[in-house]
């Protein structure tokens, strides 16, 4: 049993030693360097234009979470793909209509209108 094992306690007491090596070893070894610029929330060196907590519109959520909808939903159509021959007319049926939800899906929100931008 410890044969079998063994690899693997020695993959995780390697992965943990990588860990704090890479944890702590910058807290040694960097400079420690404090000024004003380098605590201020924008390092790029431009002063910021308004305050960082002001409310973006609800239209940046909504694109952000309809891209993310049919992103993963137009994931499922690889592994489809890839097994077409295998699945036959039935799984090529399901496809259309899984495709024909995600268009009906699509025009309802172009048709509402949450793509505009104005």
């Amino acid at each position: 049993m410890f044969q079998i094992f063994f690899p693997i306690l020695t993959l995780f007491i390697i992965a943990a030693v990588t860990v704090i090596i890479m944890v702590f070893l910058p807290e040694l070894l960097a400079r420690k360097t404090k000024n004003r610029r380098k605590y201020s929330p924008y390092e790029s060196g431009i002063l910021p234009e308004t305050d960082a907590r002001d409310r973006f519109p609800v239209k940046f959520y909504i694109i952000a979470i309809l891209f993310i909808v049919f992103d993963l939903e137009m994931a499922f159509l690889y592994p489809w793909a890839i097994i077409l021959k295998k699945l036959g007319m039935f799984a090529f049926l399901e496809m259309l209509v899984f495709i024909g939800i995600l268009l009906l899906g699509y025009l309802y929100i172009v048709i509402k209108g949450a793509l505009k931008w104005e």
